[in-house]
């Protein structure tokens, strides 16, 4: 494909019309213009389409699935990412947005900096109204570069906070779609395996909280599909044994939260005592309040 965009931004929406105009507008507004907008529509039923016609801008563009059908995000960033263009990829979800100058900083990095294949920054959660809750990153918060710390704890969000040379995309390959939540730690993983990444610690992405959100509603089945995602990386990369009690242990406690909060009291313990025998270390921390756990 010859590249005829600096940058292509791909956009995966599901039943967010009261966000995506605000995300749309983010992207269609940032500094850098050498742009082209895909947004996916993956099978919506709310307004969520309407809202997307409503736009004239030649650097949109809007695809769907055939027949209108939902077949989850990793799908639809996918179809995005063959329609794609661009020399630099990004990936933005439906209901969180940039500030005006993030294209244009991280991608002037980029060409700046040839050995980096990645670059990603800090930012906000906001809530529903966009008001600022606690920064993305805290003080002191640098990129090592170690695939093992990705693995285990997750800490940069690929699909909304980055951009790659599409030469890495190419090289990792498309986005998992038989998961229906995780898929950006598993291509979190994929990349951090092949190139080097930089972080910025510039407040350039907001990242939305609300009740709605993919990673509210489906917090179970992303924890439920690290296992999976751990075994593919163990076959791919072959990570120390040590990692993957870190992060199976991680795994089970999260686990212990979600049946604790849906008060699955057994299931809640069993997955607490894995978690204090896999990394009893950290369990110690939690337990005397020396780690915070978010």
């Amino acid at each position: 494909m010859c590249v005829s965009v600096l940058v292509s931004v791909i956009i995966p929406a599901y039943n967010r019309d009261a966000y995506i105009a605000h995300t749309v507008e983010s992207v269609l507004n940032q500094s850098l213009t050498d742009l082209e907008l895909i947004v996916v529509d993956d099978g919506s039923t709310d307004r969520t389409r309407e809202v997307l016609d409503s736009y004239t801008d030649s650097r949109l563009t809007i695809l769907e699935h055939p027949g209108g059908i939902n077949k989850g995000q990793a799908a639809a960033i996918n179809v995005g990412l063959k329609q794609a263009s661009g020399e630099y990829l990004a990936i933005l979800d439906s209901d969180d947005y940039w500030a005006p100058e993030k294209l244009e900083t991280l991608v002037t990095y980029l060409q700046d900096n040839p050995e980096y294949g990645l670059v990603y920054s800090n930012g906000f959660a906001v809530d529903p109204d966009g008001k600022p809750l606690y920064p993305i990153y805290s003080d002191g918060h640098e990129e090592q570069n170690d695939p093992s710390r990705v693995v285990i704890d997750c800490y940069f969000l690929l699909p909304n906070n980055a951009v790659l040379r599409r030469e890495i995309m190419t090289k990792v390959g498309e986005f998992d779609e038989s998961l229906r939540a995780a898929q950006d730690h598993d291509m979190a993983i994929r990349v951090a395996e092949v190139t080097k990444m930089a972080y910025l610690d510039l407040p350039l992405f907001f990242y939305r909280r609300h009740p709605d959100s993919i990673s509210s509603q489906r917090k179970h089945i992303r924890w439920q599909n690290g296992f999976y995602i751990l075994d593919k990386a163990v076959k791919r990369y072959g990570y120390s044994n040590a990692v993957i009690r870190q992060r199976k242990a991680v795994l089970h406690f999260r686990l212990y939260q979600c049946r604790k909060q849906n008060h699955q009291w057994i299931s809640a313990l069993s997955h607490l005592l894995m978690a204090g025998l896999l990394n009893p270390a950290r369990a110690s921390r939690i337990l005397r309040g020396l780690e915070a756990v978010h």
